[in-house]
């Protein structure tokens, strides 16, 4: 079944439906709202025209450095107003920036910098120790600049070292102010078209490596703006919003939903991670109108003591997605944030959204439309194939295959992956699920394994890659079981080689330094044997199956 969907009920519209790049939206917002906060961090304000002039710096001084259009340029910092500037200016001087997931550890951090090829590393003050441990594995990282978020007497001291000494290395870290010192605000008027490619966020690697989703200003803009012109939208945001940024910088979801925030003129509170009663303190002070979570985030909050007291009245949307969500966890924040809940379902893949499950469908007394991700958004496909690539019938399980013209230009140097998953402008989604009569589309497995923890996309191949090389493990597999907290969790399932010994808590020790914590496994069992097909595939489904009994769908 392929399905398209009609447009919904007329919203006002906030933003300029001609911008379609990230340096023109820049400039638009500093000539038209000049004055207007942009970002709030801490205590410190800025306003559009002010973070048009930041990144123009920033811009300035990569473009002196020697940078060129196309360079890469990671970013590896929390999140903060001057993490924004420099994603911005690397954006504004041509490069592709790199936001890269600091909860990585430091083999992947390596392994993404050198993939990428990376000239310029800005690294945050948190992690210059992690960076100085692998320099000498990062031979293209030509210029370190330490970003200061500005919290700490360290972080003063660091903006304020200024140039690095007369003969000291080209490449020694230095701090972002001194590197930016004698370089104007000027805009520096680089070309940028709506197919230029703007960013490279790194997605786990369904063969064990990450992988480069290059995405272009269009995949920024060209959907939402479609969507506009028809009279739709989405959920109105304007320039009288206020959001807090929930989602870090180097997941598709937040980048995503800053660029929309600031294409709509909201001031965006930024948090440098997130914490339960800390939103909810900042959603009071702040009367911020429309957040955006995952159901683990939702759960925190719904959790914390100070939730039955907070003001949260201001609340008039909140949007959620990154992975499914029990209809009870749905119909508590409803009954307890009295504002509309909308869910949004896509993929870095896809430019994030793709398809909507709106206000409407979400009632507090519970609906079976609860439990679907939503409808194509309008300028979407959606079709569920069969394993031959043939269109299936309506609630028949099938591959999900999106069409959306926010799609990714392809994966960085990975030609065959592309067009595995690219095919003639579909993106093979590797979910399970299906479409029924009215278009709604259903989640209800993973084609190709995918763990979801927390809003965290965590392949098996990666875990399964770390545990080979202990020297007890025969085999490893790794899947997804369900937890009331954080969604999924990560299960290892060894088999051990003859005559060898180990325990849980060796292989949990053993994951630590080589893998992010957050992908490491949580629990280990140990088995004589894997479960294999007649060609010798793991059956990870049977693995699963005990798990998952009685559950209705195999995602969680």
């Amino acid at each position: 079944m392929t399905t398209t969907t009609t447009m919904a009920p007329m919203t006002p519209i906030a933003h300029d439906t001609n911008v379609r790049t990230v340096p023109e939206l820049l400039r638009r917002q500093a000539r038209e709202r000049p004055t207007r906060p942009a970002f709030l961090f801490g205590d410190r304000k800025l306003t559009y025209a002010a973070l048009d002039a930041a990144a123009n710096r920033v811009a300035n001084a990569l473009i002196a450095e020697g940078g060129v259009p196309g360079a890469r340029v990671a970013v590896l910092a929390k999140d903060s107003d001057r993490s924004y500037e420099v994603l911005f200016g690397c954006i504004k001087a041509g490069a592709v920036a790199l936001s890269i997931n600091w909860r990585l550890a430091r083999p992947e951090l390596a392994y993404i910098i050198n993939d990428a090829r990376a000239e310029v590393l800005f690294v945050g003050t948190d992690f210059v120790s992690e960076i100085e441990a692998i320099r000498a594995e990062l031979p293209s990282v030509r210029r370190i600049v330490v970003i200061a978020a500005g919290h700490s007497s360290q972080a003063d001291q660091a903006d304020q070292a200024g140039p690095p000494a007369p003969g000291a290395r080209r490449d020694a870290p230095g701090s972002l102010d001194g590197w930016l010192a004698g370089h104007g605000d000027a805009d520096p008027d680089v070309a940028s078209g709506p197919d230029d490619v703007v960013l490279q966020l790194y997605t786990s690697g369904t063969t064990g490596r990450p992988k480069g989703a290059q995405l272009a200003n269009y995949s920024f803009f060209d959907l939402m703006n479609g969507m506009a012109r028809q009279g739709d939208g989405w959920i109105g945001l304007g320039p009288r919003d206020v959001t807090i940024l929930t989602l870090p910088a180097f997941h598709i979801g937040g980048v995503w939903w800053t660029i929309r925030c600031l294409a709509a003129g909201v001031t965006c509170i930024v948090i440098e991670g997130f914490v339960g009663w800390q939103v909810l303190e900042l959603i009071a002070r702040h009367r911020v109108t429309k957040i955006c979570l995952v159901p683990a985030m939702i759960q925190v909050v719904l959790a914390e003591p100070s939730c039955r007291t907070t003001d949260v009245s201001s609340l008039t949307h909140i949007v959620y997605g990154g992975s499914p969500s029990a209809q009870g966890l749905l119909q508590h924040a409803m009954a307890t944030f009295r504002c509309a809940l909308v869910q949004i379902y896509g993929m870095t893949e896809t430019g994030n959204m793709a398809v909507c499950l709106r206000a409407e469908d979400h009632t507090l007394q519970g609906n079976p439309r609860m439990r679907a991700a939503g409808r194509a958004l309008p300028g979407v496909q959606l079709k569920v194939i069969d394993a031959q690539g043939r269109v299936v019938p309506p609630r028949q399980i099938g591959e999900i295959c999106i069409h959306s013209p926010s799609r990714m230009i392809g994966y960085w140097n990975l030609e065959a992956a592309t067009a595995e998953t690219l095919r003639d402008g579909w993106v093979h989604s590797g979910d399970a699920g299906f479409l029924d009569e009215e278009g709604y589309l259903y989640i209800q497995d993973r084609v190709k394994d995918m763990i979801i923890y927390a809003g965290e996309n965590i392949y098996p191949a990666e875990i399964e890659h770390v545990l080979h090389e202990h020297p007890a493990v025969a085999e490893a597999a790794v899947i997804g079981v369900p937890d009331s907290r954080w969604g999924e969790t990560v299960k290892a399932v060894v088999v051990l080689r003859p005559g060898a010994s180990a325990t849980a808590a060796e292989f949990l020790e053993f994951t630590r330094g080589r893998i992010a914590d957050f992908k490491a496994p949580k629990s280990v069992d140990f088995v004589a044997a894997l479960p294999r097909t007649p060609s010798g595939k793991v059956k990870k489904a049977e693995l699963r199956a005990t798990y998952w009994k009685g559950r209705e769908r195999l995602v969680n």
